[in-house]
């Protein structure tokens, strides 16, 4: 079901507008907006990242081996799921690589910028892409699967979007979460990303279960790659002015090629049901009760 932003009635989802009340989203760019006054500013990120982040992110070892890790919670946690809604899906990266795995699955992208929007449409012609805030979920009851992936960190009310993922899951549905972990890792990356925390385990833990899910799995990644990671924080000298985000992107070939063999090492590991205490980043899966 929808929910009307304005009136709070629920409507069918193949309603364009209100049933109750008549309102219906704006149309900025060709995407529905539920939330018009971010869709060019507002929210933790800078849009602009968009144009240099999606020509990076398919030969990236990180991103790479991110995408394998959550397709791979996907079909352990969630393998009979049918419907699947990106929060903050930017250039839909992630996005494409759940739709070139379950082709059949009913895709559904959100972004607060519609900058993003742009970059996601052409990657991932088939998905229902909408700009929206994710403290203001337009859906009850609706899918099986929501991701939100290194995105809570940009917002001060994680709580309220763990809320509002809930309301939006079907019974017995699913999240995957990933964020950054570690407050003492904190570094002008942290800054100019506008993160407004890097999370602890059991924090995130703790906030997941308060919102009302049951957690199956929990586990820190980029582990095996954590002391480097540690040194190059340490050794940066940039200031949040002089930080350039696609520097750490643009690895020579054979460094890149290295640090993906060892991601995908880690990777085996967590599938094997090792889960990491400490790591760059954090994974959460979690489920809705049937009765909620």
């Amino acid at each position: 079901m929808k929910l009307c932003l304005a009136c709070d009635d629920l409507h069918a989802t193949s309603d364009t507008s209100c049933t109750s009340c008549g309102v219906a989203p704006e149309v900025i760019d060709g995407f529905l907006a539920y939330a018009p006054e971010l869709a060019h500013g507002g929210g933790g990120y800078e849009a602009e990242l968009f144009a240099k982040l999606a020509p990076l992110e398919e030969s990236n070892f990180w991103f790479r081996s991110r995408n394998k890790l959550l397709v791979w919670a996907l079909g352990k946690y969630a393998p009979s799921f049918q419907s699947f809604l990106e929060i903050g899906c930017g250039t839909a990266y992630v996005l494409a690589g759940v739709g070139a795995r379950y082709p059949k699955a009913r895709l559904l992208g959100s972004e607060i910028f519609v900058d993003g929007l742009a970059f996601a449409a052409s990657r991932v012609p088939n998905a229902e892409l909408m700009q929206m805030d994710a403290r203001a979920i337009p859906y009850r009851d609706e899918v099986n699967v929501i991701g939100a992936f290194d995105v809570l960190e940009h917002i001060e009310e994680d709580e309220q979007v763990l809320d509002e993922m809930l309301a939006a899951l079907k019974p017995g549905g699913i999240i995957l979460v990933s964020v950054p972990q570690h407050q003492w890792l904190w570094s002008p990356a942290d800054d100019h990303a506008h993160h407004v925390r890097r999370y602890t385990g059991p924090e995130l833990r703790g906030k997941v279960r308060a919102a009302g899910f049951e957690v199956l799995r929990t586990t820190s990644f980029v582990s095996f790659l954590f002391p480097a990671m540690l040194l190059s924080r340490l050794k940066s000298s940039k200031s949040q002015a002089e930080y350039d985000p696609t520097d750490e992107l643009q690895l020579p070939k054979v460094l890149n090629t290295i640090l993906y063999g060892v991601m995908r090492v880690e990777l085996a590991l967590i599938k094997l049901g090792i889960n990491f205490p400490i790591g760059g980043s954090r994974l959460i899966v979690a489920r809705k009760s049937l009765d909620a």
